[in-house]
C-alpha cells in the first residue's frame, strides 16, 4: 500500500508542470493587457502597419508647447517617444515626409 505522501506528490507535480506550462500564456496575456492599457487598439495597430512599411521616424506632439517634432533613430529621445494616433501622433517614412506635413525634427 502506498503512503499518503507517495499518493499525493504526483498530483503535487502534475500541478507544477500545468502552472508552468500555463506560465508563459499568462504572462503574454498580462504583457497584453498592459500594452492595450497604456496604448489604444488603434496606436497598437498603427505601430505595427509603420513598422511593417519600414516607416520608423515618430512624429509626436508636444504636451506642453502642442508643437509637431519628429524623431529618427538613434536621437537621444527615439526610444522613449510613444506614438499615439489617437492624439494626432503618427509615423513617417522619410524626413522629407515629415517636414512636408509640417513637423519639425527634435533638436536632441
Amino acid at each position: 500500500m502506498r503512503s499518503p505522501r507517495q499518493h499525493l506528490k504526483p498530483k503535487k507535480q502534475n500541478r507544477i508542470l500545468s502552472i508552468a506550462k500555463a506560465v508563459p500564456g499568462l504572462l503574454a496575456g498580462v504583457l497584453m493587457i498592459g500594452a492595450v492599457g497604456y496604448y489604444g487598439a488603434g496606436d497598437l495597430i498603427g505601430s505595427v502597419a509603420a513598422s511593417a512599411r519600414g516607416c520608423d521616424i515618430k512624429g509626436n506632439i508636444s504636451i506642453n508647447s502642442r508643437e509637431r517634432i519628429f524623431h529618427v533613430p538613434g536621437q537621444e529621445d527615439y526610444a522613449a517617444t510613444k506614438i499615439s494616433p489617437r492624439y494626432g501622433e503618427r509615423w513617417f517614412c522619410s524626413e522629407d515626409e515629415a517636414r512636408a506635413a509640417g513637423w519639425r525634427k527634435a533638436r536632441n
